[in-house]
């Protein structure tokens, strides 16, 4: 069912986006340094390697510049029309692709580089690629402010394995354990939600078994 729904909304949403996208190409093609889309190796399930695509936010050879794979909030990195597609989300609807070609779902733990899955244990590893990555998901909901965590630190990517890496783990281990195509609607009200509002706390009302935040993250998510 998971999987008959994921493609219908994907080609739903290709065909409803299709008029604003081709906007969105034609001023990636004639600003920044004219790349439309962004290709990275990410993790999938089975502990596989896919193309993750996106529409091209950074400069081409920032994996190999500053934080790396780990962004800002006001990353120098990022192209001028970047800013914008990435504060709206807009950067990730190529993924819609990668949900119809079978390597994620719409809902799932987010596909991470292998930088950033190995500071996973290896038991939320072995966990998290027991199914699909997800377009969105329970992780990607709570920490959908990441990068304004890791501006004021001095060390992006010691804040990261340190202080974000172990709760996001628990919360996409908890989404494995609790996968339901009920849990699956649910989270994808919840995407529209905080991406249309800044009503914080929604998560935490609609979600409310899932693991509280470290006392030192409680106040940066919206804890209530």
């Amino acid at each position: 069912m998971q999987r008959l729904f994921d493609l219908l909304i994907s080609a739903t949403a290709i065909l409803a986006l299709s008029p604003m996208l081709l906007i969105v190409v034609l001023v990636l093609r004639f600003t920044g340094e004219g790349e439309v889309f962004y290709s990275q190796v990410r993790i999938a399930q089975g502990g596989r390697e896919f193309d993750l695509l996106k529409f091209a936010t950074m400069l081409k050879n920032s994996p190999n510049i500053g934080t790396g794979t780990v962004t800002l909030a006001n990353d120098p990195r990022i192209l001028p029309a970047g800013r914008f597609l990435r504060k709206t989300k807009l950067n990730e609807i190529p993924q819609i692709f990668n949900v119809l070609r079978g390597e994620m779902s719409l809902i799932g733990p987010r596909p991470l580089t292998s930088q950033t899955f190995n500071m996973y244990p290896d038991a939320v590893k072995q966990e998290i690629t027991l199914v699909k990555p997800g377009l969105s998901g329970i992780g990607s909901i709570v920490f959908r402010n990441e990068e304004k965590i890791l501006i004021n630190s001095d060390n992006a990517l010691e804040v990261y394995e340190k202080d974000i890496a172990p709760y996001k783990g628990e919360l996409e281990r908890w989404f494995v354990k609790n996968n339901s195509f009920a849990l699956y609607l649910k989270t994808i009200f919840a995407t529209l939600w905080v991406v249309l509002s800044d009503d914080e706390g929604m998560t935490w009302r609609l979600f409310p078994s899932i693991p509280a935040p470290p006392e030192h993250l409680r106040a940066v998510l919206g804890y209530r």
